[in-house]
């Protein structure tokens, strides 16, 4: 069976999807560690930016499964290709984007504008998001035109993801149309929206956008608050090997890596062939924002707060955090760290390596 043209085969094509949800997901951590450092009371304007961004980096990683499933691929995100410790380089890039776990900041704002910023217009390489989804379209496109869409389009409906606005790919056509929107929301042109990189800019410069602005202006509409003195100072690119095996922080720390970790093995059967759990995949976020506010609290070295590290657990490590049991850890200054969904009841409390545990 012939599978490629040109230099593009299939199974390039499925590398670079699967690329893709590797560079959305890349943008998640960092963007969680600004969202969850923020004190949504003093900065509820910059909380609301990173929340609609975050989701934003979700939709568009869904949207390349469901390209990469439309071709006859096997989306891939419970790997630990997916958490290599930070800082780290934007993957499949040029290796000039390094992106760091950060609070939200003039720094952090600085490196989201690398990594979102928009194509530029003529130039090769894969240098932008928008350029490397450019780059995407050109090799379905020839391959369609070589192979026929059938053999490209050769992927099993029923593993599309479409809850909420997520679209089913099954044809050159609805591919486009994905591709497009995917731009279109890193450019800013979906549903009239403002692009990411738009939107740190806004953040930067303390104002929105409004008709008439140019690159060169800049944003220049009404006021957008933000207090960069209303941020917890996380601890930048922080490490549970920073702290001794029971220390409070690193037993918190782990315990967040383990529910991101199962957020991840959520998405990841979400993906392969259980669209259904997308939404139990979303609704655990809920629960690790919980643990994160927690911990990104907690006093820390020199000033700083604990920090979120984002390091992979495989799956024999995982204690199930979501179910019927909620655990609580509280750390020695008092505050909890919140595993599992019943209400909270005080029945009984035990100290063990440092902390206490509640069970309900």
């Amino acid at each position: 069976m012939i599978t490629s043209v040109r230099g593009a085969t299939l199974e390039s094509l499925r590398a670079h999807l699967q690329w893709a949800i590797e560079l959305e997901h890349a943008t998640l951590p960092p963007y969680l560690c600004a969202l969850y450092s923020l004190d949504p009371a003093r900065n509820p304007d910059a909380a609301g930016v990173m929340r609609g961004v975050f989701a934003e980096g979700m939709l568009r990683m869904a949207l390349a499964a469901n390209l990469l499933n439309a071709v006859g691929g096997r989306p891939r995100v419970d790997t630990p290709r997916m958490l290599p410790p930070h800082p780290r380089p934007l993957p499949h890039g040029d290796g000039s984007v390094e992106l760091s776990l950060r609070p939200f900041g003039p720094a952090a704002l600085e490196m989201f504008l690398r990594v979102e910023r928009p194509a530029p217009p003529g130039g090769g390489g894969h240098r932008t998001i928008g350029r490397f989804y450019g780059a995407v379209e050109e090799e379905l496109r020839r391959l369609c035109a070589g192979l026929g869409e059938r053999l490209v389009f050769r992927g099993d409906p029923a593993r599309q993801v479409t809850a909420g606005r997520l679209t089913a790919v099954r044809d050159l056509a609805s591919a486009l149309a994905v591709l497009k929107e995917i731009a279109g929301r890193s450019e800013g042109t979906a549903h009239g929206g403002v692009a990411p990189y738009h939107r740190f800019l806004e953040l930067r410069v303390g104002r929105r956008h409004r008709r008439g602005d140019t690159s060169r202006s800049g944003p220049t509409g009404e006021p957008l608050r933000v207090d960069f003195t209303g941020v917890h100072p996380m601890r930048p690119d922080p490490r549970p090997s920073d702290h001794a095996p029971t220390s409070p922080i690193r037993l918190a720390q782990e315990e967040f890596d383990r529910t991101y970790c199962a957020v991840l093995h959520l998405l990841d059967q979400a993906f392969d062939g259980s669209p259904e759990m997308f939404a139990d995949a979303t609704g655990a976020m809920s629960q690790l924002e919980a643990q994160a506010r927690a911990l990104i609290r907690v006093p820390d070295v020199g000033g700083t707060t604990a920090g979120l590290t984002f390091e992979y657990f495989p799956p024999e490590q995982r204690r199930r955090p979501i179910g019927p049991r909620r655990r609580d850890v509280v750390l020695r200054d008092g505050h909890s760290v919140v595993h599992g969904r019943v209400p909270r009841r005080r029945n009984r409390v035990n100290v063990a390596d440092g902390a206490l545990t509640q069970q309900a």
